[in-house]
């Protein structure tokens, strides 16, 4: 056993799971540059325990491995071995439906359950898994291509909008539909024509994340 090098032992876990420091800071809800700084120039010189223990929930280690205890102190020793890369990656499920039909009002944001992805397929797909989460889709709106109580994989990774279907927020309610940038103005669009398409400004629609997987029942 020896001490913990809290920034070491956080780039070994980065490696192995094919995240992104900055994908993490905005899972700890900090700058891009946060946790690269921390890495990097030793600021902050410690994590803090709330930012350190959501790391260690997201990677499935015990929160000594990222510095808990002090550094080098007692509780904060671990083999040294370099780990392999786990098999799964677990993506958190979130205690939250995006309305496929007239619109519900989103719930608090905290997880429920997680669900596993392949690392290759993540990467493949240039996912970083600290970008990402679940949720379920309420309504009938977005049939057939998704149902309700369908499971949505959703991206928050800030990239430049184009067509496709997206998660947002509007007039306080979340949604699930097809975006479609139309100049200074969005299309919402519902592939169950039944539901007549919305078109608004595009600072009245927040973008919360494109949605790149789907999975249900047959």
């Amino acid at each position: 056993m020896v001490p913990v090098d809290s920034r070491a032992r956080l780039m070994e876990l980065v490696e192995a799971q094919g995240v992104s420091l900055a994908g993490l800071s905005a899972l700890l809800g900090r700058n891009p540059s946060y946790l690269q700084q921390f890495v990097r120039k030793g600021s902050p010189r410690k994590l803090e325990e709330n930012d350190r223990k959501t790391l260690a929930r997201f990677f499935g280690v015990d929160d000594a491995e990222l510095g808990a205890g002090g550094e080098g102190g007692a509780a904060a020793r671990y083999s040294g071995k370099r780990k392999p890369a786990a098999e799964w990656i677990s993506i958190p499920r979130l205690a939250l439906g995006a309305s496929a039909g007239p619109g519900a009002l989103a719930a608090a944001e905290r997880a429920v359950g997680h669900m596993q992805f392949a690392p290759r397929w993540l990467r493949r797909n240039d996912l970083d898994p600290a970008m990402l989460s679940v949720i379920e889709v309420e309504g009938d709106s977005m049939d057939p291509t998704l149902r309700d109580g369908d499971e949505i994989l959703v991206d928050r990774t800030p990239r430049p909008l184009r067509a496709g279907i997206h998660v947002l927020r509007l007039d306080d309610a979340l949604l699930v539909k097809r975006v479609e940038p139309a100049g200074e103005r969005l299309r919402l669009i519902s592939d169950n024509q039944v539901y007549p398409a919305i078109e608004r400004e595009a600072g009245e629609v927040e973008v919360i994340g494109r949605v790149v997987w789907k999975g249900g029942r047959l």
